[in-house]
């Protein structure tokens, strides 16, 4: 399947539990106090303090990693998750991103 698949799947889970998200958040780098919009979208931004990134790959490497914790130092989030739902189990393919705890 599509990630963009996987992605309103689990955004309806997340929501059906009673927690806000929001999906596809554009995150605008602000730079010389100037705010660009340079295309970064974070595919589950839950409550605004959780981070998801979906993937369907066949294994992440570090740019799936690099990316996240872009997404978490520009929001200023402390915890992400990175699920690659390319794996025969789902719990196989989770990792929980932390950012300067």
């Amino acid at each position: 399947m599509l990630e963009s698949t996987y992605q309103a799947c689990l955004a309806y889970e997340i929501q059906k539990r009673g927690l806000l998200t929001d999906t596809e958040a554009a995150l605008p780098v602000v730079y010389k106090d100037v705010k660009l919009n340079c295309g970064y979208r974070i595919d589950i931004w839950v409550e605004r303090k959780v981070v998801i990134e979906i993937k369907a790959v066949d294994a992440l490497n570090d740019v799936h990693l690099a990316q996240i914790l872009t997404y978490l130092k520009l929001t200023d989030n402390r915890l992400g998750y990175l699920i690659n739902f390319n794996v025969k189990r789902v719990k196989n393919g989770i990792r929980r991103i932390v950012n300067n705890l």
